[in-house]
């Protein structure tokens, strides 16, 4: 058995190979008929062994098949990734957490500190099917109240030689109703899925709000969203933070944001009066600030009892060290060629609410290493996406397995013991 899997594997890996260096229309050819093979290998295994595929067949195949599905445009590739996750054709992570990574913030119980950030599962789709990747967490969003359909295409951008990504997507959504259906039958089932001895895991829900792009009162747009889905949601992000939303950075003004998060703390307040449970209310920052953008925002959250930040967002700068040619696309910048820069962001968040405010580290992280520099500098939370772009979903349980190791190597019982670390006052 093992040899054949071996050989099965050599066999994808050497036509993938090949596929990613084709150029001819029969290369598009073979990659259809490839994965319609694929698709009728799982229904025959569907049909006998009652598994839609079996979990043996996805693990085998997970990563000789990515260069396979990064020959179709990011976008396509992106919706087929959220369609995997969504009907369970993605590898589950079969162990168990370790206590180790176990956290508690914000009043829930993470059993690991990794979440999937938001973007990926925009309308709500996929969440039990990334929560089986190994994700302690995921963030569903950024969804607004109406549908809208977002920027122009192509808006999706891989940069290859750097590991990076740019979007302008803009805030594409389906809009809250839609979302809202999904996750009511989500919330309804979870606690049947969560059993005990049924192979799925537990996991936080996460929903980021964002506002319709011709809409001229922000503040109402996250109203909207709260009243709609926090009664679903184990925590809410405001995100206004995105680059791809005309004047929506702006919002993170002094002024401008303390009104909008006073009445947008408002409505949280009065779903989680009427679900009779806490409902933690985050808010997303663009990476691209000014120290008194960061003092402002840092000042803002400890006045009004803020109940975290999540640092980054992408951004709009491009570091010289570039070398794709699609460096010149506008939008936002994610993924390696961001790390450094989040970390450096959320650093200061940290330094400057004092370590009073939970912060969420997101950009750039791809390896264990990466999760724990941004623990050290101040996340009780570390979130990963576009590294799965280049990597595959295997990418989750080794992350988690490196930085367990890294917390045993320098003597710590508990991640939470590691947080903020690099902090000389920690």
């Amino acid at each position: 058995m093992r040899a054949a899997t071996s050989l099965s594997r050599r066999v994808l890996v050497r036509h993938a190979a090949s596929f990613s260096t084709a150029k001819s229309s029969s290369s598009g050819l073979h990659t259809a008929a490839y994965v319609a093979v694929g698709g009728a290998v799982a229904a025959v295994m569907a049909a006998y062994t009652g598994v839609v595929p079996h979990e043996w067949v996805i693990r085998q195949l997970t990563e000789p098949l990515m260069p396979v599905l990064r020959l179709f445009d990011p976008e396509t590739s992106h919706q087929i990734a959220v369609q995997c996750a969504r009907f369970g054709l993605t590898p589950k992570d079969p162990e168990e957490d370790p206590e180790l990574l176990h956290v508690k913030a914000l009043g829930l119980q993470f059993t690991n500190p990794l979440g999937m950030a938001a973007g990926f599962d925009k309308d709500g789709e996929a969440m039990k099917g990334m929560l089986d990747m190994g994700f302690g967490c995921v963030e569903i969003g950024s969804v607004t109240p109406k549908p809208q359909p977002g920027n122009p295409k192509p808006r999706v951008f891989r940069l290859h030689e750097d590991m990076g990504v740019i979007n302008r997507y803009g805030f594409n959504s389906k809009g809250l109703d839609y979302v809202a259906a999904r996750l009511k039958r989500y919330v309804g089932s979870r606690a049947k899925r969560q059993a005990p001895g049924n192979g799925h895991r537990s996991g936080v829900l996460g929903v980021n709000l964002g506002k319709n792009k011709l809409t001229e009162d922000a503040a109402a747009d996250y109203v909207k969203g709260v009243h709609t889905l926090g009664k679903y949601a184990d925590y809410l992000v405001v995100n206004v933070s995105s680059p791809n939303t005309p004047g929506l950075r702006t919002l993170q003004g002094r002024n401008q944001l303390k009104n909008l998060l006073v009445r947008v703390i408002d409505a949280r307040d009065e779903v989680a009066t009427t679900e009779k449970r806490n409902i933690p209310l985050l808010l997303k920052i663009a990476p691209d600030l000014t120290e008194d953008d960061k003092q402002d925002i840092a000042d803002v959250a400890l006045e009004l009892n803020l109940d975290g930040l999540v640092v980054s967002n992408t951004t709009l700068s491009r570091p010289d060290f570039l070398k794709d040619a699609a460096k010149a696309e506008t939008g936002g910048l994610s993924g390696l060629p961001v790390r450094d820069l989040s970390t450096k962001v959320l650093s200061d968040m940290y330094r400057l609410t004092k370590g009073r405010i939970l912060l969420v580290g997101v950009g750039g992280v791809s390896t264990g290493q990466d999760a724990y520099d941004k623990i050290r500098a101040g996340a009780s939370l570390v979130q990963m996406y576009s590294c799965l772009i280049y990597e595959s979903p295997l990418a989750v349980p080794r992350a988690k397995k490196e930085l367990a190791m890294l917390l045993r190597r320098d003597g710590y019982e508990s991640v939470v013991d590691a947080i903020g670390a690099s902090h000389k006052y920690k």
